[in-house]
């Protein structure tokens, strides 16, 4: 890991990106369910570890999402409240929404 944060991942055959963090409350992982439509990935679910929440991890690991789906022309369609509320909070990313 470097500066504590993983390279994400985009584990298609399990539809799901994950990414790791070390953060003061120990090391662990954030991690996004996906449908697949066409070349949108609707997130149904973002989760981190417990040891994670409340460090900043899922904030960091949807703007390495929102750049991963930029970076590769995906579009990003959220639709659990927290994926929701993130891309609401950060209108620079509206251009990876489907």
């Amino acid at each position: 890991m470097t500066d504590g944060q993983g390279r994400l991942i985009d584990k298609a055959d399990e539809n799901r990106f994950e990414q790791d963090f070390e953060s003061d409350g120990g090391a662990g992982q954030v991690w996004a369910d996906y449908a697949v439509r066409g070349d949108t990935r609707m997130i149904l679910h973002v989760e981190a570890d417990q040891a994670l929440r409340g460090s900043g991890a899922a904030g960091r690991f949807m703007q390495a999402l929102a750049e991963h789906a930029r970076e590769s022309g995906m579009k990003l369609f959220p639709q659990c409240s927290y994926a929701v509320a993130w891309h609401k909070r950060h209108p620079d990313y509206d251009d990876v929404l489907a």
